[in-house]
């Protein structure tokens, strides 16, 4: 018991059940289930501490991490999502603008284009 307790099983895979409890100690369950202190004092640590040996806290624990994590990058793909498809719309709303700039200049042969002149720099205060 205190081997599994300890998170150092020689003969299970090291979870807090029954089962690996006989087992760990090589006695049958119907010896085990005789022992009743022994199971009282079984069932105490599990009611106490519960059933997580160290490695399955430290892995439960890096679990709600790595979900945690998640959730912050799926609302940050989700934002980015949201602002490529406001992009997608002002580009090809632009570019349907721009057509129909060329087809008008392309329709109207006494059209001009004229060179804008550069703006001078503004001045900062």
């Amino acid at each position: 018991m205190t081997r599994l307790f300890d998170g150092c099983p020689q003969r299970t895979d090291g979870r807090l059940t029954k089962e690996n409890l006989y087992k760990e100690a090589q006695v049958s369950r119907a010896t085990m289930n005789r022992a009743h202190s022994m199971l009282a004092e079984w069932d105490a640590h599990i009611a106490a501490f519960g059933k997580a040996t160290p490695g399955e806290a430290k892995r439960d624990a890096t679990i709600t991490d790595l979900k945690k994590r998640l959730a912050k990058k799926t609302q940050e793909c989700t934002v980015l999502e949201n602002k490529l498809r406001a992009a997608q719309t002002a580009i090809a709303a632009l570019f349907h603008d721009n057509q129909a700039l060329r087809q008008q200049l392309d329709n109207d042969a006494s059209a001009t284009v004229s060179r804008l002149r550069p703006r001078a720099p503004r001045q900062r205060h």
